[in-house]
């Protein structure tokens, strides 16, 4: 009887342990917290602390009256839609027909996709380096050609706040735009190869195949993946840093950039700082969404 007591005992205790502790031993269980611990401290350090230390430098109202109330702010609030709404669509856009451009067997196709991928495999700081060098002035690769072979002078590209933007926009797109056409390639590969030869029976190639079953096949990775070049793109801070660097006259700046000039340059890091934070109002519902859609068979083919 006393038996059956301790069987019933140890039963007991094991139902109220967690469902993941169920089936380790005390030594697995040591082992495991060892080799998370590492990992959880590194999280706790350089992902938590700073964000948690962040909101509370730029907690005070008072911060974000005072951003608002700055009229550079509200140019860098349009700058950062535009960069983030044209360079994540235009991007996106591009990539989704290149990749059905790389879906070819040619040869010399394939040749072009390695030559395409160095942009992307590329160190960002100086690819957007060479680009500023580039663009800079009379004795830019641009304006060299544009004199040499057409006999015209080139803008000063740095000058205009729309030409400035343009250029930071493009540079955006072409680093990132190799990544985002693998994705969707892989996506491309993952349709069974009945489904094409079905829909050719019906009558659907060219622009109607793409528009009637790639498309609608690749709806839920295309919208993920835009969301998360969104997100990403919000705190991209090389691009218009080492690009353009916010010319002309602090008139290109985006939240990123303006978060560094006002906690460096101006000495005020908690104004810096609420610069950033003031993103974090399109970023969570974002970050939401993207959670929902990246559930289980969400974004299967």
């Amino acid at each position: 009887m006393s038996g059956a007591r301790q069987t019933l005992a140890i039963g007991s205790k094991a139902a109220h342990r967690p469902p993941w502790r169920r089936h380790l031993h005390r030594s697995e269980f040591v082992w495991a917290i060892a080799f998370v611990a590492p990992y959880a401290a590194v999280f706790l350090a350089f992902v938590v602390y700073p964000v948690a230390y962040g909101l509370w430098m730029a907690r005070q109202p008072a911060l974000y009256a005072e951003l608002f109330a700055d009229p550079l702010y509200l140019q860098t609030a349009i700058n950062t839609v535009l960069f983030v709404g044209l360079g994540v669509n235009v991007m996106m856009f591009l990539a989704l027909l290149l990749s059905g451009f790389f879906m070819r067997r040619s040869w010399w196709i394939q040749a072009l996709l390695a030559v395409y991928l160095l942009a992307w495999a590329l160190p960002a700081i100086p690819a957007f380096v060479s680009i500023h060098w580039m663009l800079i002035g009379e004795q830019g690769l641009i304006n060299s050609v544009l004199r040499e072979l057409f006999g015209l002078d080139g803008p000063i590209w740095f000058n205009d706040h729309w030409l400035a933007l343009v250029w930071n926009i493009a540079s955006y797109v072409w680093k990132w735009m190799p990544f985002w056409t693998v994705i969707f390639l892989a996506g491309r590969m993952a349709i069974p190869q009945e489904i094409y030869e079905a829909a050719a029976i019906d009558g659907a190639v060219g622009m109607r195949q793409f528009l009637h079953v790639v498309f609608p096949l690749l709806a839920n990775i295309y919208l993920v993946c835009t969301l998360l070049a969104t997100l990403w793109t919000v705190g991209d801070f090389n691009t218009v840093y080492l690009v353009s660097g916010g010319a002309p006259a602090r008139s290109t700046e985006v939240l990123a950039t303006l978060g560094l000039l006002y906690a460096f340059d101006a000495a005020q890091p908690s104004l810096g700082v609420a610069a950033a934070m003031s993103a974090l109002p399109v970023l969570v519902p974002l970050a939401l969404v993207l959670m929902r859609r990246l559930q289980a068979g969400e974004v299967q083919l």
